[in-house]
């Protein structure tokens, strides 16, 4: 699993985002702190779904700290790759820092939405603007065992099933991150999520 470069001052690591042109090929990086304003910029994300052996999800709702859709149900667990960083070692890295996650309980990852793009726009006028391959795993775990997330990120969990989160995103798509609405919306994403494990 990938952790933040070894440095030989004090300083905290900054967070490096991949930017992309409009085919999605990379073409340069920025500090993640400076990427999301009204304008932002094409970037490189990714976006996890984790299951339990009952066919659940594990939704995360997002702490209200958070700069953009504070308080709102999303998926397991989203972030960026660093430049040069493996997608797995990414979500792995975000599993355990936003959810406290012991790795070896996660199985190997499949992607179900490699594809997946979207740009939205918050309540306060700052944007998301990703391509945002979606993926899958399984969790090996107790479910009801889970430990206490970090709360700057995460604020609550709960497993769900996903016909419900579904039901959701149609009726009150307000009460969820546009991401995940638009996972829900994809038959290709949907019909993974449903899929019994491998």
């Amino acid at each position: 699993m990938s952790t933040p470069p070894a440095s030989s001052t004090s300083a905290p690591w900054t967070e490096t985002v991949v930017l992309l042109d409009a085919s999605g090929a990379p073409n340069g990086t920025a500090p993640k702190a400076t990427v999301h304003t009204t304008d932002t910029p094409l970037h490189l994300a990714f976006s996890l779904h984790l299951r339990d052996a009952r066919g659940r999800i594990l939704l995360t709702r997002r702490a209200l700290s958070k700069r953009t859709w504070p308080g709102v149900w999303t998926n397991t667990v989203c972030g960026h790759p660093a430049p040069g960083e493996d997608t797995a070692d990414a979500v792995l890295r975000r599993c355990g820092r936003e959810l406290h996650l012991d790795p070896a309980l996660i199985s190997p990852l499949r992607p179900i939405g490699p594809h997946f793009r979207y740009r939205a726009v918050d309540a306060s006028g700052i944007v998301e603007n990703e391509v945002c391959p979606v993926l899958l795993a399984e969790y090996a775990g107790d479910p009801d065992a889970l430990p206490h997330p970090a709360p700057d990120e995460v604020m609550d969990h709960a497993w769900a099933h996903v016909d419900d989160v579904a039901t959701t995103a149609r009726n009150a798509p307000f009460l969820l991150s546009p991401w995940l609405v638009g996972h829900l919306a994809d038959p290709e994403i949907l019909a993974a999520l449903e899929r019994p494990a491998p």
